[in-house]
């Protein structure tokens, strides 16, 4: 054997690869996503009138482009440097939540002001908020096991979950708060916090939940608790109940019973969409719950992107949808699994439960079992930023699978 030649070869540095499940699923979901945005908007009357570069597919194809460039530069970069630069982009994000509060720097749209007005674009910055925290809070919890087991590191974490929590709740916007705390749960326990701690946080957050419930439904209205009124009237619509107080006039009933049939239009029309496209489907762009407009063209590529996929490419569409979220969930499970280090697989963690939790509340609408709350379908639903944000994700997973190897645990 010449001399210098590295007899263990696991100790040799390894070529970056791309991680082919992970990328080729993420660019089944942005083929899918791209044509059902274009079938769910080029049947309206008024998209003939728009210029092509304007068109909500062609636009939606630059944010996937932009999104693809912000995953790749994510991926150049170790994680564990990019993990000391969490605290900057925590403060950051939690600076610009707080900014886009005040009357004149947020943009207000549906009554909501979650968005920075950049002339032709408009931001979220939410998006990128759940990405730092997760990014934070793996850096945070990167510490001996020693300090885990202390009650006040448990209480810190939660704290930096509670504040882009509160923010984002004040926009309102309470479908992407509700969020961030599947994945700050799943990182504790991913970092080994004592199951205790975990158990009471689960048991405060389900009682908390529940004495919500059961405010909304029985207290009378002036014990109830504050939300806003388009937040109390989802709800109802979920629960099957009655708008109008036991105690309203027939003419006050009958305008309740009217505007509890607008605001359940929407799941309705999006159920009929789901129950009709059959086993194969209607055909791309012939979807008549979209071409008619009983399904609003407003939701339909955003909110309700896949019950247009299910109406036109039926089960096997809808199924096909799921599979590839499938492999992206599944592959992040085994990096996760797979990394060297602590860090790494919070990260990971993070990212999934995020993903997950964003794919079961979006789809659970679409199909009446959750209530609706307005989260985008990642890398599927319109709009720039949560397609951004769904990419810097995927390489973030990237990230990790490339530079967690060769590390000793």
């Amino acid at each position: 054997m010449a001399p210098g030649t590295m007899t263990d070869t696991g100790l040799q540095p390894k070529t970056p690869r791309a991680d082919l499940t992970l990328w080729i699923a993420v660019a089944g979901l942005v083929a899918l996503g791209l044509a059902f945005v274009a079938s769910s908007t080029l049947s309206a009357e008024e998209m003939n009138r728009v210029p092509f570069w304007q068109q909500s597919w062609v636009r939606q194809g630059i944010w996937y482009l932009i999104g693809g460039a912000a995953a790749a530069a994510v991926c150049m970069v170790d994680y564990r440097i990019l993990a000391r630069w969490a605290p900057v982009a925590y403060v950051g994000t939690a600076i610009v939540l707080a900014l886009i509060l005040i009357p004149g720097i947020g943009a207000v749209r549906f009554g909501a002001r979650r968005w920075i007005d950049l002339g032709p674009v408009q931001i979220q910055p939410s998006e990128f908020a759940k990405l730092a925290l997760i990014l934070m809070l793996a850096h945070f919890l990167s510490r001996p096991r020693e300090e885990l087991r202390r009650p006040l590191t448990f209480w810190q974490a939660l704290g930096l979950t509670a504040l882009p929590f509160v923010l984002i709740l004040k926009e309102p916007d309470l479908g992407t708060a509700l969020l961030l705390w599947p994945a700050a749960l799943a990182m504790l326990w991913a970092a080994e916090v004592p199951e205790t701690y975990l158990r009471r946080l689960v048991v405060g957050c389900a009682l908390g939940g529940a004495l919500l419930v059961a405010n909304l439904l029985f207290a009378p209205p002036r014990w109830q608790i504050p939300l806003e009124e388009y937040q109390r009237q989802r709800l109802l619509v979920y629960f099957g109940r009655d708008f109008a107080p036991p105690d309203a006039s027939p003419e006050e009933r009958q305008r309740a019973r009217a505007l509890q049939e607008a605001r359940s239009y929407q799941v309705r029309q999006a159920l009929i969409a789901v129950g009709s496209g059959g086993l194969w489907g209607k055909g791309w762009g012939q979807g008549t719950q979209i071409a008619l407009g009983f399904l609003p063209r407003t939701a339909a590529h955003n909110d309700f992107i896949f019950s247009v996929i299910a109406e036109e490419k039926g089960f096997v569409g809808s199924v096909t949808v799921l599979t590839l979220y499938g492999a992206i969930l599944l592959r992040g499970l085994q990096i996760a699994r797979q990394a060297r280090d602590r860090l790494g697989r919070l990260i990971v963690v993070g990212v999934v439960t995020l993903l997950f939790s964003q794919v079961f509340i979006n789809i659970g609408m679409n199909i009446r079992l959750m209530p609706v709350t307005g989260v985008p379908l990642p890398l599927l639903s319109y709009g720039g930023s949560s397609v951004v944000a769904s990419l810097i994700a995927a390489g973030l997973m990237q990230n990790v699978s490339t530079h967690g190897r060769g590390y000793p645990p």
